[in-house]
């Protein structure tokens, strides 16, 4: 049985539902505008409501916060403003009474460039053992004047940055992120004492940073143009997704197994998760760091990234299908997160984003394997317009003020209310993390949960149907069915427990697969015509019905 007591086979995360807190705009407990561990502590009862089964705090270390808190000072504390290393343990806890695991961020890529390291590093000599724990490179030209190669920071702009003595360190997101040498066996040996410190926390797993970008080839070689330009090229840079990561992975999966058992309530040695966020969008390369022995999860960005069209997305659920079960990995399903334009927006906005946000939600909900679902997602928020002022994301520097960054999905959660800040906090609006917008009144989670009709509503029958014995939730895609067929508007699959989906993407109302035929209504994301048909950019999951004889 898992940890919310549903009878699946394997590990609890193989078909989990977990729910990403972005700490500093989740909760505010001390009205200080900026949301902390005790804050999402006391909001944990809400999502055992929702139905989730485990929670991913985003990074809560200490950090200049060039990065959102992914620039880390120190990987084994707690940053002052969210919290103390109590509060942590309170937090992880408090999860485990309600049934809920709790993942943590590992950021192995880089570090800040306030972590003692680095500051060792720059006050030390060209060719010092402090500089080789991290990418430090002698410039080109008479003087090094220019950097050692052609590679782009992510964020935009040269991935390179002199300290002034003719050498260059790398940083393959902001300049205060620089990146380790991972050919180093003490940052091999630091990062394995980073993990066990928080699995003797009560850490269940790691959600692991860049998974794709910690080894790069030795050569120092350029890469061309068009770097970060087509994702489905990222593989091919001399800096993603190289054959050393494996190894390492390998090692971690092994103390994640071996390691002692944590707190009670937390995940025993054999059930621990490894999340890769690897940028890597060819199904079978990102199949690599799911196979047995290795990580348990990777992220689906291909998902994510998708357009609202049925041709893509039937391309993207197969293949991503097909390359987890050669491994004998679960699909791991992404809608938004804290680097992403949030679904109702990126669906088009207004009432077309809103119906296309809560068709997709019951798309991925129905697809079998894991799922993860952003803070917000459930209330259906949309991405927020921030004052140039306010913009905190490097992007929004790195590009020259062209590239607003990601900001606007991060603006702190409403709770209640009729006004900003909503319950998030006891400050003024102006002084919360970032502001928000008002008119926001009915997106709280106190009005959704007043109206059946609300997002929140949908997300919650969405869960409690995945936990039932009539929908139970499915880890493995083996048995997936489609049921439309390829040039069709709409997708309609079995997904190989009785539960049906059909989801239409057409123009025009869709009258219901004649595979479909036996089976009764259960759940919909929008109401369908008086003659049972589909509306267009609606979902809806059906189940064959059972007749009693006699």
């Amino acid at each position: 049985m898992t940890s919310a007591g549903r009878g699946v086979r394997g590990p609890w995360w193989r078909d989990a539902v977990c729910y990403e807190i972005h700490p500093r705009a989740f909760a505010d407990s001390d009205g200080d505008g900026i949301g902390d561990l005790p804050g999402a502590t006391a909001r944990l009862p809400y999502l055992r409501d929702l139905g989730v089964d485990a929670v991913w705090l985003t990074p809560f270390y200490p950090s200049p916060l060039a990065d959102a808190g992914y620039d880390i000072a120190d990987h084994t504390a707690v940053a002052p403003d969210v919290g103390t290393l109590g509060d942590f343990d309170t937090f992880a806890e408090r999860a485990h009474t309600l049934g809920l695991k709790v993942l943590v961020d590992l950021v192995p890529n880089h570090t800040s460039d306030a972590h003692p390291w680095f500051r060792e590093a720059l006050a030390a000599p060209g060719g010092s053992t402090a500089r080789e724990r991290y990418l430090f490179r002698p410039g080109r030209g008479v003087r090094g004047e220019e950097p050692p190669n052609d590679w782009r920071s992510a964020f935009g702009g040269a991935a390179w940055t002199p300290v002034g003595d003719g050498e260059w360190y790398l940083h393959l997101h902001a300049p205060e992120q620089p990146d380790l040498n991972w050919y180093r066996p003490d940052v091999v040996a630091d990062f394995e004492r980073i993990l066990r410190f928080w699995l003797d926390h009560g850490v269940d797993g790691f959600r692991v940073d860049v998974a794709h970008a910690l080894y790069k080839d030795p050569a120092l070689p350029d890469a061309g143009p068009g770097q970060h330009e087509d994702p489905a090229r990222n593989h091919l840079l001399p800096y993603y997704d190289r054959e050393e990561l494996h190894p390492l992975y390998r090692s971690w999966h092994t103390l994640l197994a071996e390691h002692p058992a944590g707190p009670p309530g937390s995940a025993p040695p054999g059930e621990r998760l490894l999340v890769a966020e690897a940028a890597v969008f060819d199904p079978a390369r990102l199949a690599r760091y799911v196979r047995p022995g290795e990580m348990g999860q990777s992220f689906n960005f291909a998902f994510l990234e998708c357009p609202w069209e049925p041709a893509a997305i039937r391309a993207v659920v197969t293949e991503s299908v097909d390359a987890m079960t050669a491994v004998g990995a679960p699909v791991t399903w992404v809608l938004s997160s804290h680097d992403a334009v949030r679904p109702v927006t990126r669906y088009g906005g207004g009432p077309v984003g809103v119906r296309r946000a809560r068709a997709a939600a019951l798309l991925m909900l129905a697809l079998p394997g894991t799922a993860y679902v952003y803070q917000g997602e459930e209330l259906g928020l949309p991405q927020v317009e921030l004052a140039d002022d306010r913009l905190r994301d490097p992007v929004w520097r790195r590009s020259g003020g062209t590239e607003r960054g990601r900001d606007g999905c991060r603006v702190p959660l409403p709770w209640e209310g009729g006004r900003a800040p909503y319950g998030f906090s006891s400050a003024a609006p102006a002084d919360c993390w970032f502001p928000q917008p008002q008119g926001w009144a009915a997106l709280t989670a106190d009005a959704e949960r007043a109206d059946p009709g609300s997002m929140l509503e949908l997300y919650r029958a969405a869960l409690r149907l995945r936990r039932s014995g009539s929908a139970r939730a499915v880890a493995d895609g083996a048995a997936l069915r489609l049921l439309s067929p390829p040039d069709a508007a709409h997708l309609a699959f079995d997904r190989g427990d009785g539960l049906l989906c059909a989801v239409n993407f057409g123009a025009r109302p869709l009258a219901l697969p004649e595979s479909f035929d036996g089976t009764e209504v259960v759940l919909a994301s929008g109401p369908l015509t008086d003659e049972g048909r589909l509306p267009t950019d609606t979902a809806v999951w059906l189940r064959q019905v059972v007749r009693s004889v006699g």
